[in-house]
């Protein structure tokens, strides 16, 4: 029974299992990886580490102040399909962006079976209006916030790009300057026919209260959007459709094309200087 794009529930879990599109090794290593780089940033760099924005223990954020003051901040976001990964797998970037000028924020947040996923968005939002209020302490400008996110970091990121939270969490609508979302998903309608239901649990209703794509901004926030050249087609998909959407409004967005990459070593990519994302992501923050 085709249930979604023409898609089965075989064909629509085999589309979304990313981990499918790289051998177990290669994963295992990409992922050690993200840990290596991380707990080298903090051991290197100045940094707040485990910064408490909310009351529950996995509320908490590590702060990387900018080698010069009064520069942007790079809110980086996580990734693993809600269920894994944490802020200690998540500031491998740091140096390169701290060295440009811009401070990074690496942001975590509770995981999925145990917290559902509009808890984990409120957990994102009220984090960004942490952010808002006390940045400026760490010598960050709290006009200019950008977000970065990858995967589910990058559905996460929509969700702070769409209206109607900001004045509930006591923040300005233009909360947010800017965006890079990398291999995210922004239409959650299919995920209800997949193995990825078994933990994040979504029924149509919340399938659609969650979705980016079907709450966009009023009005324009540039936008960067990118995926691996091997991800799935429903990945690469998903991706074009959200950058379209955007451009149909008339708001800035831009695709930035990353050759001989996957869904799992794309992000890794923001540690280059010269990489096409970095690039892109400076140029947006006007670094």
């Amino acid at each position: 029974m085709k249930l979604y794009q023409g898609y089965d529930r075989a064909e629509l879990c085999h589309q979304y299992n990313a981990r499918a599109t790289v051998t177990g090794e290669y994963l295992a290593a990409i992922l050690a990886q993200y840990a290596a780089h991380s707990a080298d940033m903090r051991a290197r760099l100045r940094c707040f580490c485990d910064i408490a924005y909310g009351s529950h223990a996995d509320e908490v954020l590590d702060i990387f102040p900018a080698e010069n003051g009064n520069g942007p901040v790079l809110v980086f976001i996580h990734g693993g399909y809600w269920r894994a990964l944490s802020k200690d797998d998540s500031s491998f970037m740091a140096e390169t962006f701290t060295r440009a000028g811009a401070s990074v924020v690496a942001v975590n947040y509770s995981l999925a079976p145990s917290a559902s996923l509009e808890k984990i968005i409120d957990q994102n939002r009220r984090a960004a209006a942490w952010i808002h209020r006390h940045i400026a302490r760490y010598g960050a400008d709290p006009e200019r916030i950008y977000l970065c996110g990858s995967s589910a970091g990058g559905h996460l990121a929509g969700m702070l790009l769409a209206d109607g939270w900001q004045e509930v969490y006591g923040v300005p609508k233009n909360i947010v300057a800017g965006a890079c979302c990398i291999s995210g998903l922004y239409d959650l309608t299919p995920i209800s026919h997949t193995h990825i239901n078994d933990w994040i649990k979504l029924d149509s209703v919340s399938a659609h209260r969650c979705s980016p794509q079907f709450h966009l901004p009023a009005s324009s926030i540039p936008l960067l959007i990118s995926y691996g050249e091997f991800e799935t087609d429903e990945f690469k998909r998903q991706s074009d459709c959200y950058l379209h959407a955007w451009r149909d409004r008339g708001f800035a967005a831009g695709y930035v094309a990353m050759p001989g990459t996957n869904h799992f070593d794309v992000v890794l990519k923001l540690m280059d200087r010269d990489s096409p994302l970095t690039r892109s992501l400076l140029e947006m923050m006007g670094l």
